[in-house]
């Protein structure tokens, strides 16, 4: 009998393990629609993609504003982008309860944002000033805000420890950064971005073949990516690239694009190949994304390259930086592996017999369809995240009723 109930204990335990373990997921557009004063924040999260970026991340907390904030902040009459930057800086990356709110150590904490993580923001410009002035007082503002704690703790919202916390916060915090003008795609000058950082061989390059840049511009708008290889290895990669013709030239400058915005953290969970500008028919000029950890790589048949800076990350537009200079296999050749050194013969042994091996072994093949690229319909957005939560339910119900229907049969 002590074995039975032994053994109906450990179920419930795995039961509730079970329970927590699918319950790890969240999305923030489901839990600030139980929040009817909180929707016009929930609706411009979805506008400006930010709910998609919210819920690819696994800590998090997010500095909520009431319809009556949101109203004196869209007064100024933001542009979208600039909507953007402004929402991004009230997104912490980190988990900020109740309880931790008002336990922070020394009583001031410096938390980053998802505006620093886009690389627009310079200095401390994306990071967000905690204080607890005791007495159930929590002070937040923008570090470039001359030290100003002007907006408060309200309430917590929603909290999934570790995981999401949603706080609300008495009015919207000024950032004379994240506030600037935002150029819209088009007016964006992604070459001036990578000659500024890093990448101005590569620019000057592709600015002087009118076909290639041409390629580029005209992808801005629907979603571009680039990766730039900095200044020091493509410099001493010219010499390769000035003997190419002009038309692979052109091919081997858009090979560096890929027609789809790539959020760092897409790029991180969807490993696979990837076409890019130069992908044409039989032409596949693509290459593999692939990650360890927070590394990410891209890799041809003649060789590999890392990521090793953001530039700009704000959809539709994302620029990176790369250590090298990655060459499609279809301008450049593999390098030949050095062949190993013959077995010396031992001085008494007999000769042996002279045949050439004819079997090769096959090259191992590669899929060719493109990795996937996020959705940029808020709509379909909102149907995938829905999809997520459902499935998120479906799995915490499937374990209470697993565990009920284990412990009726044992009793």
């Amino acid at each position: 009998m002590q074995q039975r109930q032994y053994l109906v204990l450990l179920l419930l335990f795995f039961s509730v393990f079970l329970l927590f373990q699918t319950s790890n997921g969240h999305n923030v557009t489901r839990l600030l629609a139980k929040h009817p004063s909180l929707s016009t924040f929930n609706h411009y999260l979805t506008l400006t993609h930010l709910a998609s970026e919210i819920n690819r991340r696994t800590t998090i907390t997010v500095l909520a504003l009431d319809n009556a904030a949101m109203s004196s902040l869209l007064a100024t009459n933001p542009s979208i982008y600039t909507l953007k930057n402004i929402l991004s800086l009230h997104v912490l990356l980190d988990y900020f309860g109740t309880k931790k709110l008002h336990q922070i150590r020394n009583g001031t904490a410096l938390a980053a944002t998802m505006f620093q993580a886009t690389g627009v923001a310079p200095g401390v410009a994306g990071f967000v000033n905690i204080t607890d002035f005791k007495g159930g007082k929590v002070g937040f503002g923008a570090e470039d805000n001359g030290g100003k704690l002007d907006s408060f703790f309200v309430k917590s919202v929603e909290e999934l420890p570790y995981n999401i916390s949603v706080i609300q916060i008495s009015k919207a915090l000024p950032s004379a950064v994240a506030e600037a003008p935002t150029p819209g795609p088009s007016e964006l000058n992604i070459t001036g971005i990578m000659s500024a950082h890093g990448c101005k061989v590569f620019a000057d390059t592709l600015l002087a073949n009118h076909e290639a840049i041409g390629t580029y511009e005209d992808n801005v708008n629907g979603g571009l990516t680039v990766f730039c290889p900095l200044d020091d290895p493509f410099k001493a990669f010219l010499p390769k690239y000035k003997n190419l013709t002009a038309s692979k030239q052109s091919s081997f400058l858009e090979f560096f694009g890929v027609p789809v915005y790539q959020s760092l953290s897409t790029l991180k969970s969807n490993n696979g190949i990837m076409n890019t500008l130069a992908t044409d028919g039989a032409s596949k000029f693509d290459f593999t994304v692939q990650n360890e950890g927070e590394e990410v790589t891209l890799k041809t048949k003649v060789n590999t390259v890392k990521i090793t800076g953001t530039l700009l990350d704000e959809q539709p537009v994302a620029i990176y930086t790369i250590d090298k200079v990655l060459m499609p296999s279809e301008l450049f050749k593999a390098p030949t592996p050095a062949p190993a050194p013959a077995p010396e013969m031992e001085a008494d042994a007999p000769k042996a017999s002279k045949s050439k091996s004819k079997s090769k072994s096959a090259p191992a093949s590669e899929s060719d369809s493109p990795a996937e690229s996020p959705d940029d319909d808020p709509a379909d957005q909102t149907a995938d995240d829905d999809n997520a939560a459902a499935s998120l339910e479906a799995g915490r119900f499937a374990a209470v009723g697993l565990s009920f229907l284990l412990v009726s049969l044992l009793l």
